[in-house]
């Protein structure tokens, strides 16, 4: 009888404490990016104007592997992100088919006409996709907000 109760107990107390270490879906979901596909983008973007960005990346990219775990999971970086932009997480080498804008490409085919030269690149785009401008390299937080900011500043597409 005893070990029942010390392992209701225990079982009690983990559960207890499990609570507070792991927090709430809602507030997973604001301490990520809210990352879409290409097709998605283009559908949102026509009823919810915003510009794109859009990170570019491999399997093997150790740089890409480091700026998901830091400069795409700063707070700041979140926050603006989810707030002015519409994020699109786009494997360069995966063999996919999408369309595009009415033209239909697979992934690698979309890279190279993005050109992208590198990894990770992040890709800007006006929100209507009329204009695109690559950046390549790896960017800490702080550099990556300012870029943010500022692309967000420039005069939309067709002004």
């Amino acid at each position: 009888m005893n070990k029942i109760m010390l392992s209701l107990l225990t079982v009690s107390i983990l559960v207890f404490f499990s609570s507070f270490t792991e927090p709430p879906k809602e507030e997973k979901i604001q301490n990520e990016i809210n990352w879409i596909t290409i097709e998605e983008a283009q559908e949102l973007s026509e009823k919810e104007p915003r510009k794109v960005i859009m990170d570019v990346y491999t399997d093997w990219c150790g740089w890409c592997k480091k700026m998901d775990k830091t400069t795409f999971a700063d707070e700041k970086v979140v926050e603006y992100v989810n707030k002015h932009f519409y994020a699109v997480k786009f494997n360069a080498e995966k063999d996919e088919t999408f369309d595009f804008k009415g033209q239909e490409f697979t992934n690698p085919q979309f890279t190279r006409a993005l050109r992208v030269s590198g990894y990770p690149t992040v890709v800007f785009f006006a929100e209507d996709f009329s204009k695109f401008q690559p950046v390549s390299g790896y960017r800490q937080a702080k550099e990556f907000l300012e870029m943010l900011e500022s692309f967000n500043q420039a005069e939309p597409a067709g002004k």
